[in-house]
Order: C-alpha cells, then sequence, then structure tokens
C-alpha cells in the first residue's frame, strides 16, 4: 500500500478547506438573502417599515454584497417620504458610488438639501446636475417620449438646477453672479421657479420695482411644479413688497394683468419652438395629436373626426400582435363598406429601424404609423391595446391584452356600438 506524501496531503486538505469555505460563504449568502425577503415581506407596503428593515439589514451585514443596492433603495425612499436627513446619508452614498450618475431626481434632491447650508458641495453637484443632464439629450429614453417632450424635460430639469447654482451662488455672497445665472434660467424655460428666484435677487439688489415685475410673472405663469402653498408664497411676498413701495396694493391688478398677458406670449412662444420640432409637443387631447409615419407627413387625427377610428397599438417584440393581426383584418372587412370607420395600425417600438424588417417578415401591407407620445398621453401600459375612437373622436371603448378566442366578436361590437348598431 503506498502512503501519501506530506505535500500531496496538504493540498488536499487545502482544496476541502476551500470548498467548504465556499459552501459555507454560499449558506450565509443564502441566509442573508432569506432574512432580507423575510424583513422586506413583513414591512409590507409601508415606507417607514421598510426604511427600518433595511437600514437594520445593513447593520446586521455592514459588508453585504447588496450594499449598494440596498443603499440607492433607502435614497429612493428617503425622497418618497421627505426625509431630508436620510436623503442626504443614502443620497452621498450613491452618488459617489456612481461618479457619473443620470438620476436627475436624486441629484435635484441631494443639491437642494445642501444648497442653504454647503454652498461649494452644492455647486459641485449642480455642476454634476448640469452634465448629466446634457449627456442625456442625445437620445430619448424608452417610455414613448417624443423629441420634443423629451428636450422640454430635459430644458425644465436644466431650469432647477441653474435656480440651485443661483441660490448657493447667492448665499456665497454674489448676488450679482445669482442674478445673471437666474435671468438666464428664466430665458431657457420660463417657469415659477426661476421667475421666483430672479424676484429673490433683485430685492437684495435693492431693485424692488424689478423685483415686484419678476413676483407678478411667476404668480401668473402656468408652472405645474409649484405647489399651491409656494404661490400663496409669491403672493405673499409680492404684495408685501408693492405695499412698501406704493403704501398699499392698489394698482398690483393692473401689474398682474400685464404679467399675464406677458407669461401667456412667452408660453406661446416656448411651445411654438417646440412644435418646429416636434408637431405633438403640448398635445393633450386626442383630436391634438398626428401620427407620424415612416414616409409623408404625420396623420392629423383631427381630420378623421367624424369617423369611427380604430387605433392597433402594437410592437415587433409583440407575440400576440402577431396573432391579433389577421384578426382585426376580418373585422376591417365587416366594415369596409360603409366608409366610417378607419383603422390605424400604430407602431409603438422605441427602436423604429426594427420595424420595416418585421412589416417584411410578417407581409403585413396595409399602412403603419408610430405612436409620436400618444401611447403616454392615453396611458397605454400593456400591448397589444385596442382604442376605438367615436365619430366626436372621445375613446369609446380600450381592450388591453389579447383574448383570441373571442377577440372578433368584442371588437366588432364595439365598433358597431359607436356606429349606432
Amino acid at each position: 500500500m503506498t502512503t501519501p506524501s506530506r505535500s500531496r496531503l496538504c493540498s488536499f486538505c487545502l482544496v476541502a478547506f476551500a470548498c467548504v469555505v465556499e459552501l459555507h460563504a454560499q449558506d450565509a449568502a443564502q441566509q442573508e438573502q432569506n432574512e432580507l425577503s423575510q424583513a422586506l415581506t413583513e414591512a409590507g407596503s409601508s415606507p417607514v417599515d421598510f426604511t427600518r428593515a433595511l437600514e437594520r439589514h445593513l447593520r446586521k451585514y455592514p459588508d453585504s454584497p447588496q450594499r449598494a443596492t440596498i443603499e440607492k433603495a433607502l435614497a429612493k425612499s428617503a425622497i418618497d417620504m421627505n426625509d431630508h436627513a436620510r436623503t442626504l446619508l443614502y443620497g452621498e452614498k450613491v452618488l459617489a458610488a456612481e461618479p457619473n450618475s443620470d438620476d436627475l431626481s436624486l441629484l435635484d434632491h441631494v443639491t437642494r438639501d445642501l444648497v442653504d447650508t454647503d454652498y461649494p458641495k452644492a455647486l459641485a453637484y449642480v455642476k454634476r446636475y448640469e452634465e448629466a443632464i446634457e449627456r442625456m439629450r442625445a437620445h430619448v429614453p424608452e417610455g414613448h417620449l417624443t423629441p420634443g417632450q423629451w428636450a422640454e424635460e430635459l430644458d425644465s430639469n436644466k431650469v432647477r438646477a441653474m435656480v440651485l447654482e443661483a441660490r448657493a451662488t447667492g448665499n456665497m455672497g454674489k448676488p450679482e453672479e445669482a442674478l445673471k445665472i437666474a435671468q438666464n434660467a428664466w430665458a431657457i424655460y420660463p417657469g415659477s421657479e426661476a421667475g421666483r428666484e430672479v424676484a429673490k435677487w433683485q430685492v437684495k439688489l435693492g431693485r424692488d420695482a424689478e423685483a415686484i415685475e419678476f413676483y407678478a410673472d411667476a404668480f401668473t405663469i402656468e408652472d405645474a411644479r409649484t405647489t399651491e402653498a409656494e404661490r400663496r408664497q409669491i403672493r405673499q411676498s409680492m404684495g408685501e413688497l408693492y405695499t412698501k413701495l406704493n403704501g398699499s396694493e392698489k394698482g398690483l391688478g393692473d401689474i398682474l394683468l400685464r404679467a399675464y398677458d406677458r407669461t401667456a406670449a412667452l408660453k406661446r412662444d416656448h411651445l411654438a419652438n417646440l412644435k418646429a420640432k416636434d408637431p405633438n409637443a403640448g398635445a393633450t387631447d386626442i383630436a391634438d395629436f398626428a401620427l407620424p409615419r415612416p414616409e409623408g407627413g404625420p396623420l392629423p387625427l383631427a381630420s378623421l373626426k367624424g369617423k369611427t377610428v380604430v387605433m392597433d397599438f402594437w410592437a415587433t417584440w409583440c407575440g400576440p400582435c402577431r396573432v391579433q393581426h389577421p384578426l382585426i383584418e376580418k373585422v376591417k372587412k365587416q366594415f369596409e363598406a360603409t366608409g366610417k370607420v378607419v383603422f390605424l395600425s400604430v407602431d409603438t417600438d422605441d427602436d423604429r429601424s426594427l420595424v420595416a424588417p418585421f412589416l417584411d417578415e410578417m407581409h403585413w401591407n396595409d399602412p403603419i404609423y408610430f405612436e409620436g407620445g400618444m401611447a403616454r398621453a392615453m396611458n397605454i401600459s400593456s400591448i397589444p391595446t385596442i382604442i376605438v375612437l367615436d365619430a366626436a373622436g372621445k375613446i369609446s371603448s380600450r381592450m388591453a391584452g389579447f383574448i383570441p378566442e373571442r377577440f372578433e366578436e368584442m371588437l366588432t361590437e364595439r365598433i358597431a356600438e359607436t356606429l349606432g348598431n
């Protein structure tokens, strides 16, 4: 019998030890995951309990391989709960770990929580905020935003970043520079927040009459991001400043009327510039939309008023859409003779280059259109979806998903309802 050498025994022991360590590591990782899953299940939908569960987990497992993901979840939860201390605590950790983060919401909230206390750090985050915005201009993300909608979204964020830059700069004792930054923000995207910031630094510089005009602009301009509490504050600041200069608020109404006319014109000009890039910019009502097509100009839906319109929202990646399409063709034949029903095939792919090869493969010969931001405006959350519009252009029916055995019957009935049959 041959006796193994000591070196061979040692090698065997090391391999065995490594296997045991790996098994223990796997067991430990599984145990941690099980505990985390259980804690989150017990937390339910409560954001407070969710936060406590994650923080307890990090205290127990400070070296958790999931730490970065957990801290990101804690930062988002803190934002949702308006918890400024935790937003800073976890937000800065996330941003330190991701120096090229394009999370505009996180950059915005962290900067806002620093802008009145740590000016240099706030300005550093503003720079990152603005750099992220410029990086994001290069492409329209998934989510069915048109180029015009995406440009408007980024311009709005750019202004928020510049307002924070103005505030931090002014807080550092540079009111003239702060005013210039705020005025540039107003020029990019006239909104209540930028107008308020301009007025603030004009007051600091003793330019009260000019500040009243900008407070009036900020008060009268439509801005979904301004809360009622903020509008009341603008109104109060404007009234106090006007009374200080004039002894009462007599005559302030005339200033507000002029501001309304001025800001309405600014909004019209801004929308006209967007519409030059995107015909659906600012569209909210169905009739305001025009559907782009691969060739030729867009189709204005308003031109179809008086007819029933059946809109089939599909995508190249959607399996049920392939099965549904020939059934739609059958229904279409039933109504061809009436001349009262229009069928529109509307593609929702983010990558339009996929569409032509798909149509060739499937031998679909009917004209197709692109959704052009309509899917988002109409809250279409699943594909396929069929929308039936009545003769007035209002939604008569919405069929989300696909029931093969009843599809023809259901669609036929819903079209017939719009025709009074």
